[in-house]
């Protein structure tokens, strides 16, 4: 069992950059690939990154390639999203989730989810 925590979400300015971080307990967190995703009012879950267990892979949805930067610190059991430049469009809940094997774009792939942040970005 793991469970999943996030932080950093909240309002900011188009252009402007955030950082969330995923807290993870449980069993042991290097053996999990992970990956954020988001969910917009109205829209489907999204993919939004994924990163393997040792970090040595990652993966980015075309949306947020050049923006977005996914990282883990397996001493620390965390993993983070920093999110720059970022869009009126980017605004959701961004959720953690970690899965065993590899990495995955797939949300119904990941076995463990936290409960999610709201980012918001105004124009």
């Amino acid at each position: 069992q793991v469970q999943l925590v996030e932080s950093g979400g909240g309002l900011v300015q188009a252009g402007a950059s955030l950082k969330l971080s995923c807290a993870a307990s449980g069993r042991s967190f290097s053996n999990y690939a992970m990956g954020w995703f988001r969910q917009a009012p109205g829209k489907e879950r999204e993919f939004v990154a994924a990163i393997s267990w040792s970090g040595g892979a990652t993966y980015y949805a075309n949306s947020v390639k050049g923006r977005f930067t996914i990282s883990r610190d397996n001493a620390k059991n965390t993993v983070c999203l920093q999110m720059n430049n970022l869009k009126p469009e980017d605004t959701a809940v961004y959720c953690c989730a970690a899965r065993t094997l590899t990495i995955n774009t797939i949300a119904d792939e990941y076995t463990y989810w936290g409960q999610g942040t709201q980012v918001t970005v105004s124009s």
